[in-house]
């Protein structure tokens, strides 16, 4: 398997596997409706390419990996690993919260027709509230949560675990935490529990 694993990045890194290179295998084995593997290996070396050309590409592939890969490999040092390491698990992914809260909290805003503002510090701390909306003197507290569908359980899960801070929030500025789970949708985020836009319209409501 790892030898298959640097094989299939490899090819997929520079595009050995592409329609310009191999032709577009996903259209001919259709007009070739095979049988069997025998049948399409037939027509593939006779009606698209030889198989003499995708050896060629194999001769390519192993020069990418043996050459380039490998003087790649060799200019790798210990801090090279530690500092990708660090940044991914650091940087990258406080990049990547920072974008999706970002985004969710401007979808709320156009949607309640109100202010957000990200909260204190010592919000975040002592109430686990990540945005807020004022009304006259009280205030609603917001908990963005990112997830993937995979762990939503598990964010639902937390939930109940902050309801006590959410409790001392709402009995020291007179309004409700609201818990919102945003996801992915293709390369955009989405509130997954759409209800609590209606559950926050109403808590604006009660409060003006």
């Amino acid at each position: 398997m790892p030898k298959e694993w640097i094989l299939n990045s490899a090819i997929n890194r520079w595009g050995l596997q592409k329609k310009r290179m191999v032709g577009a295998v996903s259209d001919e084995i259709r007009k070739c409706s095979p049988k069997s593997a025998k049948n399409w290996e037939q027509y593939y070396f006779q009606s698209v390419y030889s198989k003499e050309h995708l050896v060629e590409i194999g001769k390519k592939l192993y020069v990418k990996i043996t050459e380039v890969l490998r003087a790649e490999i060799d200019n790798i040092t210990e801090e090279d690993c530690i500092n990708y390491v660090i940044n991914l698990v650091i940087n990258r992914t406080f990049d990547g919260y920072l974008t999706e809260k970002k985004t969710i909290y401007e979808q709320l805003q156009e949607i309640l027709g109100v202010k957000i503002e990200p909260a204190p510090d010592e919000w975040d701390r002592l109430f686990n509230v990540d945005f807020f909306i004022k009304i006259k003197d009280k205030f609603i507290g917001l908990q963005i949560k990112p997830a993937g569908y995979a762990f939503i359980t598990q964010i639902i899960n937390e939930k109940t675990h902050q309801l006590e801070t959410h409790k001392k929030f709402t009995s020291k500025y007179g309004g409700k935490v609201f818990y919102i789970i945003s996801v992915k949708d293709g390369d955009n985020k989405k509130i997954y529990n759409t209800e609590v836009i209606d559950e926050i319209k109403q808590e604006i409501e009660k409060l003006k």
